[in-house]
């Protein structure tokens, strides 16, 4: 889909036509206002030289939910800036999900807070920052 051309459902869509997202396995699990939870299982090929998941696919995971967190409200939104740090190692097998939660949004800007978790234990916090980049979904 065009980047100009936003409908309603943009952050769904968006992330169906994720293919960096999908060829690693990341299901979008939840999706809501200003939120969105994904899960990815740490394959084999994720893991580096120290027996660990590899930070590259921890990050990424942790951008997909941030995606879909931003472009949730129907307007085409893309990182202007993020970090990551990693709490806790994740190995292979580990199942890992990522919540995105907006904390705060300006103009064009927003703040997003992602926590990255294998079951109860914290892997990796995120914190990602926003930019506005299109209109509104109904062309406001």
């Amino acid at each position: 889909m065009p980047a100009d051309d936003l409908r309603p459902g943009l952050a769904a869509e968006m992330f169906e036509a994720d293919r960096a997202s999908s060829d690693l396995g990341i299901e979008l699990l939840e999706l809501g206002d200003g939120t969105a939870t994904v899960r990815m299982t740490i394959g084999r090929s994720m893991i580096n030289g120290h027996g660990i998941a590899h930070g590259g696919y921890l990050f990424l995971l942790a951008d997909s939910a941030f995606a879909g967190a931003c472009n949730s409200g129907g307007v085409v939104t893309v990182a202007a800036g993020a970090d990551i740090t990693f709490v806790a190692p994740a190995r292979e097998g580990d199942v890992l999900v990522a919540t995105a939660t907006e904390r705060a949004v300006f103009g064009r800007s927003g703040i997003y807070d992602v926590t990255v978790r294998c079951g109860e234990r914290v892997v990796a916090e995120f914190r990602g920052r926003s930019r506005a980049a299109g209109r509104l979904a109904n062309g406001d």
